[in-house]
């Protein structure tokens, strides 16, 4: 999934820098795609979520896990309120198809693990996790939105994705001075 949206991400910066400045990037990804990979992203850190609120006892990953949850979900809200008003269907794609399948691989290794193991994987995923999408949000679904408003949601969106990642980062590190 991380290499699919890698990819994806790699392809389009490529594909923008190989064009002369005065000629706009042709997209990549439709809109209908980054309403499908936003959703699917969105759905799948709830997922991590809802894991961390039914394992962990710690009461940072607990705090950290209902934020994030209660984030992603108002940004679903807000993608499918978008989506249904503009009348676009999200698309299921490739990279979408990625972020679902790797994500339920990685709910299965966290699902096994327990205490300040689990808590600890929990928060290094967390890293990673937003780590990728926000690039993802930079160099792939903002450059390639094509709707104005999809990609107002998009760039209204990262602040909190970064906002995630510092969280993430502190939490990791609360977590290994236990």
């Amino acid at each position: 999934m991380i290499q699919r949206l890698l990819v994806a991400t790699a392809v389009v910066a490529v594909a923008a820098c190989a064009r002369p400045a005065a000629e706009a990037p042709a997209p990549t990804i439709s809109d209908a795609n980054i309403a499908a990979i936003v959703v699917t992203a969105n759905t799948i850190d709830i997922q991590y979520a809802d894991l961390a609120l039914a394992k962990s006892q710690h009461a940072e990953v607990r705090s950290f896990a209902e934020m994030v949850k209660k984030d992603h979900q108002s940004v679903n809200e807000a993608a499918g309120a978008l989506v249904t008003r503009l009348g676009v269907t999200p698309e299921m794609n490739g990279v979408a198809f990625d972020l679902r399948d790797d994500a339920e691989t990685k709910r299965l290794t966290l699902r096994d693990l327990e205490g300040v193991a689990f808590d600890s994987a929990y928060a290094a995923n967390e890293i990673t996790y937003h780590t990728t999408v926000l690039g993802a949000i930079d160099n792939a679904l903002i450059p390639s939105a094509q709707n104005a408003e999809l990609k107002a949601l998009l760039v209204a969106v990262r602040p909190a994705v970064a906002a995630h990642l510092d969280h993430a980062r502190e939490l990791a590190a609360k977590v290994a001075r236990r």
